[in-house]
């Protein structure tokens, strides 16, 4: 991802300069030298996109038919649903109406539907003291609740298929929303006419600007990207990269304390993003506070694959990856046991190593293992799992063919649609309407440091596990010859789930842990897929549910009952727990003292490669 051309300044996201005496004929050349700036930057997309352009979300006219025509044939099976839920919408606009008027004639009046707390998009104090900003709002909010309500409602479809549905209908009523058109927001009107229009003239030229950075394609900007970068103010934990080969770097982190825990750490990251997300900062550092807490920490940087990598399996990534790591560890510390924390896709790596080593009776090389947000069953797989299905699947393998990896631009515009609102549409009044700069955020950074799959890993991956979930079945998938049976792991495990994540479902996580053999802890985190992981005690947010009971028979809703809930960080419970595998202390390693030597300053290159 290359930084963008046009300038920021951090002190900058305030509306446009207000231009008092407005000059038609200056602002309509304004327009046109704008739109001759980007005819070139058009043709180029033109000509990219010459033929059917096959992205990992396509979604063709047949299938959109079919999924139509299913409802409707599912629908009227039952038709009284179907009635009940336009009777109620009717009645909730009948009731709009009623009270819209009186708020015009200056009466008492009350608010029908309300957006929910976390919806900023109606934010504007106009929404709700306009009439008729409050109807426009309100009447938004009862439709697209009423077709929600339709899709989610309708018996005779499969979960799969209700899924899919409901899916398609919140990008179509996110699309929609009267927040993303100027004419129906306030806040959007307000800022044109005290500009004068400039507003609209800057959100145009930040348009061009971000087609012009994805070279035709519309990447659009979500932070100030030239405020961060990777080394200097982003993953700065002091380390040294001790060992490589294709597919990651290892490195090492220099300790902090006198004494260490004798069994390192390891951190195995998703390498659908770059590990830094545990190394933001000093003071969100999950790596850092692991350091800080007299762990010897190792922490797998993934390489950002190109098509040379295109034939790196999943099992590539568990001999290459996990074990080549644990190798070098052993070279490094002299220890033939560690620690291992998997995080997300690298989580189910770990459970993958693990029955695969247990099977070669090598699973001695970890002392426990750390599931971070873990998907094992993959049977409630969450948002992604409605892009898995047999045509979706074909027009991935399509691209990759071509390209030998799924480019990691596909996976984060995936990964923005299920977040619409918040990665995308808020970003379109923002930048487009309203004219202002992204906030510096260090997080979008990070979500927008894309990575590339190797198209045979990422083949497997989505047909083994979210499409067939094979993972949980004994001997379901091979890897490199070996059958896997994840029941029959031993080691300690801990896991740790997020209540709102949409990634992997905390419900599905909690299942997957049953599957494995051995001692287990089931930890509760509040918040989602990262913020609920990336919680530093010393920030004071969010908290926590602990119960022991983790009984087989127990599902999720009862666990969670019957949990007794703790303030502050997770971090903390897990540093107890994890020092119950991590041995006596002993004086503190300094790196480059064992059989491996420095190859260069962390982070390293690896995660300094761009797509």
């Amino acid at each position: 991802m290359s930084k963008p051309t046009r300038p920021k300044n951090p002190d900058q996201n305030q509306d446009p300069v207000i231009n008092k005496s407005f000059d038609p004929v200056s602002y309509s050349r304004q327009i046109a030298d704008i739109l001759e700036r980007a005819k070139p930057i058009l043709a180029r997309y033109t000509q990219k996109h010459d033929g059917d352009e096959i992205t990992p979300h396509s979604f063709s006219t047949s299938q959109f038919q079919n999924m139509i025509f299913d409802y409707w044939n599912a629908a009227l099976q039952n038709p009284q649903k179907l009635i009940d839920v336009n009777l109620e919408y009717l009645q909730n606009m009948t009731l709009l109406w009623q009270e819209t008027t009186r708020k015009f004639l200056g009466e008492e009046s009350h608010t029908i539907v309300n957006a929910e707390k976390s919806d900023r998009r109606f934010r504007d104090p106009l929404w709700q003291d306009s009439f008729a900003f409050d109807f426009i709002r309100q009447s938004y909010l009862l439709t697209s609740g009423w077709l929600q309500k339709s899709v989610r409602n309708v018996d005779g479809l499969s979960q799969k298929e209700k899924d899919k549905m409901d899916f398609y209908t919140r990008q179509f009523v996110d699309a929609l929303a009267p927040s993303n058109f100027a004419i129906t927001n306030p806040e959007v009107i307000r800022a044109t006419m005290d500009s004068q229009g400039q507003n609209l003239i800057k959100g145009l030229t930040n348009l061009v600007d971000d087609l012009e950075r994805g070279g035709g394609d519309l990447e659009i900007s979500k932070t100030q990207y030239q405020l961060f970068e990777v080394g200097k103010n982003l993953a700065v934990t002091p380390g040294s990269v001790v060992f490589e080969n294709e597919l990651m770097q290892l490195i090492q982190y220099t300790p902090s304390t006198k004494q260490v825990y004798k069994t390192p750490l390891l951190i195995v990251p998703p390498w659908i993003n770059k590990y830094y997300i545990l190394d933001m900062r000093p003071d969100n550092s999950y790596i850092k506070w692991a350091v800080d807490q007299g762990h010897t920490v190792f922490c797998i940087s993934w390489v950002n694959p190109d098509r040379k990598l295109a034939k790196k399996g999943f099992g590539s990534y568990v001999e290459e990856g996990l074990l080549a790591a644990l190798s070098a560890i052993e070279l490094a510390t002299g220890e033939k046991s560690t620690n291992v924390v998997g995080y997300c896709i690298g989580g189910t790596l770990l459970a993958t190593a693990l029955a695969y080593m247990t099977a070669k009776k090598l699973d001695k090389k970890i002392s426990s293992a750390t599931f971070l947000t873990t998907l094992i069953d993959f049977r409630q797989a969450g948002d992604l799992s409605i892009f898995v299905d047999d045509e979706q699947l074909q027009l991935i393998d399509e691209k990759m063919e071509k390209t030998g990896v799924l480019e990691g631009s596909d996976l984060r515009h995936t990964f923005s649609l299920l977040r619409a609102n918040d990665l995308i549409w808020s970003f379109v009044v923002n930048n487009y309407m309203l004219g202002k700069e992204p906030f510096p955020f260090d997080l979008l950074y990070w979500n927008d440091d894309s990575t590339n799959m190797p198209a045979e890993m990422h083949s497997f991956y989505l047909r083994n596990m979210y499409r067939d979930n094979k993972l949980c079945r004994p001997n379901g998938i091979t890897i490199n010859e070996t059958p896997i049976d994840v029941r029959k792991i031993k080691v300690p495990s801990y896991f740790i789930s997020t209540k709102e994540d949409h990634i992997a479902p905390w419900a599905s996580t909690y299942e997957g842990m049953h599957l494995l053999g051995g001692d287990k802890t089931f930890v509760l985190s509040a918040s989602g897929h990262v913020a609920g992981v990336v919680n530093p005690p010393a920030a004071h947010k969010y908290h926590y549910w602990v119960n022991p009971d983790t009984d087989d028979r127990q599902h999720a809703e009862d666990w969670l009952a019957q949990a007794k809930q703790c303030d502050g960080s997770w971090w903390v419970h897990w540093a107890k727990w994890v020092e119950g595998t991590s041995g006596p202390r002993i004086p503190a390693r300094k790196i480059g003292s064992g059989k491996l030597k420095i190859i260069e300053p962390a982070p390293g290159r690896y995660v300094k490669k761009k797509i």
